[in-house]
């Protein structure tokens, strides 16, 4: 067993650990290391209150759904979204080789010219997705009428992680095992436990359904990656995604392909604990050979390269086993709130002791959560 040297006043002071004669050296057995965080880099800014907010947009869309089946010589087409059209646009069906033209909108209901420049009409089905190529305005013509879209404001809330240390007089005194002083191996070991929780609440945190400001009487949390998904949550046979169990190569095509099509994100990382790291670890090793030479037997993804981005593959072992993260990082940022990054606070004596307290306040903020992606349910033993 590993020699752990806490000892504190609140533990009270062991003769095993006041000795002269034994190596200098503790072992740290417990996990404590922040992939993820390392991955993503110390935030060029700070959080400026304990509700972060910040401002998303988005261009004007160019797709939008049939409503009702249509035969290949119905002129009046009913649409989803009809302020998405106007006079001129070229729209194409998917899966279609037409293309027809707008000629009137009026609300939801679009006047077609089926089959334009000489495309084959076809028949549509409900809920077909129609693509909008462009708009042909005329020569001369006047401005067309201004179309915008409405900003939308996001927030997260901040939240104060703290642990306190308390070292005797006699065990500072005192030669002690494997350290120097006994006050700063504690501040060491109770940094280490916080960023380490911060990591895990990056990633799994949930903030409050209410009053989510907090009080001296309400903790405030803040909400984490996984939580913050809501658009591109992927599951093993749900909404077409591939129905095998166990992670395939199809279905992290699949995933990251999606993300793509409905944002102008790019997956740069995967996110994944130990059991779906074998998983990914797998997609080559039956491609693998070796020759007579070879000593040294290598299975190991680091990078997953796809069309849809270069993914750098991140172990953390906060990751829930089923899951896989899919994320652009150009988007996240972990914030300290201004000047309360962690710090240690030492407190007024009220004994033979030091008394401290190691205090931190961060926040996440993820933009535009449609450009992030997970998978869940996958099999994870």
């Amino acid at each position: 067993m590993s020699f752990t040297g806490k000892a504190t006043y609140s533990a009270g002071v062991t003769l095993p650990e006041i000795a002269e004669d034994l190596a200098d050296v503790i072992g740290i057995v417990s996990p404590y290391e922040t992939p993820l965080l390392d991955h993503l880099g110390d935030p060029q800014r700070v959080a400026t209150s304990t509700r972060h907010e910040w401002l998303e947009d988005q261009l004007l869309p160019n797709t939008d759904t049939l409503n009702g089946a249509q035969t290949d010589v119905d002129t009046a087409i009913e649409v989803a979204n009809g302020d998405r059209f106007r006079v001129g646009d070229q729209v194409k069906p998917e899966g279609s080789g037409e293309v027809f033209f707008v000629t009137a909108v009026n609300t939801n209901t679009l006047t077609v010219a089926r089959g334009y420049g000489a495309t084959t009409a076809a028949a549509m089905t409900d809920g077909q997705t129609l693509h909008i190529l462009g708009n042909a305005a005329l020569e001369g013509d006047d401005a067309p009428g201004v179309r915008f879209t409405n900003r939308s404001r996001k927030s997260n809330s901040t939240q104060i992680f703290t642990s306190a240390v308390s070292v005797s007089g006699t065990q500072r005194a005192v030669n002690t095992v494997g350290m120097a002083d006994e006050l700063d191996y504690q501040k060491q070991e109770r940094l280490r436990e916080m960023i380490r929780d911060l990591e895990n609440t990056v990633i799994n945190g949930v903030s409050p359904a209410a009053n989510q400001q907090g009080s001296d009487t309400v903790r405030r949390s803040m909400k984490g990656i996984i939580p913050f998904i809501t658009t591109n949550v992927f599951a093993p046979g749900g909404g077409g995604f591939p129905a095998d169990a166990a992670l395939t190569e199809e279905q992290l095509n699949q995933a990251l392909r999606t993300i793509w099509q409905q944002s102008a994100a790019r997956i740069d990382t995967l996110v994944v604990n130990g059991f779906q790291k074998r998983r990914i670890n797998g997609f080559v090793t039956s491609s693998r050979s070796f020759d007579a030479q070879t000593t040294r037997f290598r299975d190991l993804v680091s990078v997953y390269e796809s069309d849809f981005g270069v993914c750098r593959v991140v172990l953390s072992r906060w990751v829930p086993a089923d899951s896989v993260l899919l994320i652009d990082s150009s988007r996240v940022d972990v914030l300290p709130l201004a000047g309360r990054s962690f710090h240690y606070n030492p407190l007024a004596r009220t004994g033979d002791k030091e008394t401290g307290q190691i205090v931190g306040e961060y926040t996440l903020e993820l933009r535009n959560e449609n450009a992030h992606g997970v998978i869940r349910g996958l099999t994870a033993a």
